[in-house]
């Protein structure tokens, strides 16, 4: 991948990292290169760039409500990124952590910013999120 293709991927990740940590239904997002995110410093001093996979963790929600929010995404697929430019999303269900115990407290999901418009996928992502809270 181009290293412009690489810029793009990081620059729209920070951007929908960023409006993700804003939401009232977001407990959390997971994404080193996010300044203020758990693991930042580390980042800063080891990385001179980032992908466009992080975690967010959302506040409690029953699992029906989840599916709901994933089930009507139009431009993320469900499905596991191995460093393509489409933008996908996973919910990881039972979250198993050998190194470290991991209990994130509501519903974890995995994101994959790819190289679409990152206005389109916010307005994605805020259907989901307003499908969520129905």
């Amino acid at each position: 991948m181009t290293s412009e293709a690489t810029d793009r991927h990081q620059a729209s990740a920070l951007r929908i990292a960023q409006w993700l940590r804003e939401r009232e239904e977001v407990a959390e997002v997971v994404y080193p290169a996010l300044p203020g995110a758990r693991g930042h410093e580390l980042w800063k001093r080891d990385f001179s760039g980032a992908c466009g996979l992080f975690g967010v963790v959302l506040k409690p929600a029953p699992k029906v409500r989840v599916d709901a929010m994933l089930d009507g995404l139009r431009w993320f697929k469900l499905g596991v990124s191995w460093g393509g430019f489409e933008s996908l999303i996973l919910p990881i269900n039972d979250a198993v952590r050998s190194a470290t115990r991991w209990a994130p407290g509501g519903p974890y999901i995995r994101l994959h910013v790819g190289l679409e418009d990152p206005d389109d996928l916010i307005d994605d992502l805020a259907g989901g999120l307003a499908r969520l809270r129905a």
